[in-house]
């Protein structure tokens, strides 16, 4: 049994074609910059096995075949619930799906056989150094190189994303730092720069937790979509 936060269907941004997006319960990472605070509880959320949620999934199959499309696993971080992952992975594959997993690479155990079933690894890069990782993020840059360690040994295609904050990546010398970080990955296909919003400051106020980036506006879109394509430029993609 899994516990997921919630279930988008026909999603056009999580991967190619037109998708089901399942959001997993469970995080370890507490970045700054987050929007679902909701969803770092693993022990909260419904309750589900890897079969019922394969049914749900399946009514979406032919947009799948017709799109090029298929599931998502998000979160929070799907690689909190590696067991259950695994075994909707696999009912993913048995049915012909298209899997994605979006992911930090911070979760709990082994990642090699949950990679053998992933089609596409969407990853967030939280952030361009350790101290980064630590003081935005609560979390150790050396993990997500461990994790992409695997990625790289299993050959999976990757699609790098971050979130660029005002006043914290949001310079030319973060970007560049930003693309050694992405040449460390054997199979990038594509990268996206995701725009810092304050859509879910409402949810810290309604869960009693302190919103550490109050003050800071949104991030200009199109300054945003200028960063994007330099890092685009650099890596060839």
């Amino acid at each position: 049994m899994g516990k997921i936060h919630s279930i988008e269907t026909m999603g056009l941004v999580d991967g190619p074609g037109i998708r089901v997006v399942v959001f997993f319960q469970g995080c370890r990472l507490r970045c700054a910059f987050c929007h679902n605070p909701d969803t770092w509880n693993v022990n909260s959320g419904e309750e589900i096995s890897a079969e019922e949620l394969m049914l749900k999934v399946k009514r979406y199959k032919n947009y799948f075949d017709k799109s090029g499309g298929g599931v998502t696993c998000s979160g929070g971080e799907p690689l909190m619930q590696p067991e259950f992952l695994l075994e909707f992975l696999k009912l993913c594959k048995e049915n012909g799906i298209n899997t994605v997993v979006d992911t930090a690479g911070f979760g709990c155990g082994s990642y090699e056989e949950i990679l053998k079933y992933t089609d596409l690894v969407l990853l967030d890069i939280k952030h361009i150094n350790d101290t980064g990782y630590k003081d935005l993020v609560l979390g150790n840059i050396k993990e997500f190189y461990r994790f992409v360690d695997k990625v790289n040994d299993l050959k999976v295609t990757t699609w790098v994303r971050h979130v660029m904050v005002p006043g914290i990546t949001d310079n030319y010398d973060s970007m560049d730092k930003l693309v050694d970080i992405i040449k460390k990955i054997d199979k990038v296909e594509k990268f996206e720069i995701l725009p810092y919003h304050t859509l879910g400051v409402k949810k810290y106020d309604k869960l009693g937790i302190e919103y550490k980036l109050k003050g800071i506006k949104d991030m200009d879109k199109k300054i945003a979509a200028e960063f994007e394509q330099y890092v685009c430029e650099k890596l060839k993609v």
